[in-house]
């Protein structure tokens, strides 16, 4: 198996005021964003050209969002601006 593009871990995801896990990871591999469990399975995951990932205008400075599938997960993660710009260099087509 092919190493990671980005794995962070201890990640909080949420959805819809929910919270799915607390030390959950994400991944980027492949061209896939994958949410994962603390156990490691997989909460949801979709092509990085179909995820919308941004920073939320009023939230803590650890805070993304990402939207896979038509569905909004807030993430807390240490390196938010790390993320963002590892979805960014994931989109962008090699030469």
């Amino acid at each position: 198996m092919a190493e990671p593009e980005y794995n962070a871990t201890g990640v909080r995801i949420e959805r819809s005021l929910r919270s799915l896990t607390r030390a959950g990871q994400v991944r980027i591999s492949g061209g896939r964003l994958a949410l994962l469990t603390s156990y490691g399975r997989e909460i949801d995951s979709a092509p990085l050209g179909a995820v919308e990932a941004h920073k939320p205008l009023f939230a803590a400075r650890d805070r993304a969002l990402a939207i896979l599938n038509g569905n909004r997960y807030s993430l807390t993660l240490g390196a938010r601006d790390r993320f963002l710009s590892a979805v960014q260099a994931a989109r962008r087509p090699r030469a």
